[in-house]
């Protein structure tokens, strides 16, 4: 468990930290269109980064392009920071900002980590889509976050 000092400080993403967070994003390495998404989320001001120690250890990016509703289209911790309570605290920061009355992440079948920290958000499963990456279904999850 997090003490006080070791909580990550949130707060919305600079140009300045893309190079940072692309440093820790395992995807980026081999798809550098990662950096012009976050740049224009950046941009936009839909994208949130942790910082311990005032370095960039993780970020969120919050989009309305699902139907119009808040998605969480990444989440992103670096490796040494994992399991720590920051993708926890992203997804709150991400919950806090969005601006429609639901919100929805979702994640690979596969990827049991993050469908164990977006039960444990509040998210409740929504639907499935094939075909998104061969034999690894996207899983969706829905959090009402006003009336």
């Amino acid at each position: 468990m997090d003490t006080m000092q070791d909580t990550p400080l949130i707060r919305p993403a600079a140009f300045e930290d893309v190079r940072a967070m692309l440093a820790f994003d395992a995807y980026a390495s081999s798809h550098p269109e990662r950096q012009y998404f976050l740049e224009e989320s950046v941009g936009k001001q839909q994208c949130w980064v942790a910082l311990r120690a005032g370095a960039v250890i993780g970020y969120v990016v919050l989009t309305y392009h699902f139907f119009d509703h808040g998605f969480v289209s990444l989440v992103v911790v670096a490796p040494g920071h994992q399991r720590q309570g920051v993708a926890s605290r992203l997804l709150a920061a991400a919950e806090a900002a969005c601006t429609t009355a639901k919100l929805f992440v979702s994640t690979n079948q596969s990827n049991l980590a993050s469908r164990r920290l977006i039960l444990k958000a509040g998210f409740v499963p929504s639907g499935v889509i094939e075909n998104l990456d061969e034999h690894d279904p996207e899983l969706v999850y829905f959090k009402r976050i006003r009336a």
